[in-house]
Formats: structure tokens, C-alpha cells, sequence
């Protein structure tokens, strides 16, 4: 498998973007307060494009397939704390 730039793959934009939203959602007063569970789906909203890439750029389809997986079990976590 060739591996593409990361950062050409739509679904590493749009989990980009994602993050990016997350952080500005729970930098809002009433999140900003709770900081154990913003810090959670902060961390959580940036592991998924960061597995993404990884998985990419490891070079087989297996390994990328992998990686996806963890991205989505991410986003999963990440539904659960909103």
C-alpha cells in the first residue's frame, strides 16, 4: 500500500476540524469548569486524526485498518462524554 499524505484524506480533515471545534466548545464557561471531563474529550478529539496519520503513514492497509479502528473507538468515547 502506498501511503498518501495524511492530510490529503477527507476523513483526516473533517476529524481535524472536529478537534478543533471540541476545543472551542469546551473552552465555553459552562465546560471550561469541569476539568477532568474537558480535558478527557480533548484528548479524545485529538486522538482520532492523530491515528488516523499514524495509521496512514505505518504502510500496509492492515496496519491503517487498525489504526482506523482506534480512531473510531475514539470517536466513540468522545459521543459518550458529549
Amino acid at each position: 500500500m502506498s501511503s498518501t499524505d495524511f492530510r490529503k484524506l477527507i476523513v483526516w480533515q473533517k476529524s481535524k476540524d472536529l478537534a478543533v471545534d471540541i476545543y472551542k466548545l469546551t473552552s465555553t464557561d459552562k465546560l471550561s469548569k469541569d476539568y477532568s471531563l474537558t480535558d478527557q474529550m480533548r484528548r479524545a478529539t485529538v486522538s482520532i486524526p492523530s491515528n488516523i496519520a499514524e495509521g496512514n503513514d505505518r504502510g500496509t492497509q492492515k496496519e491503517f485498518i487498525r489504526y482506523l479502528h482506534i480512531a473510531k473507538g475514539s470517536l466513540a468515547e468522545l459521543m459518550t462524554q458529549l
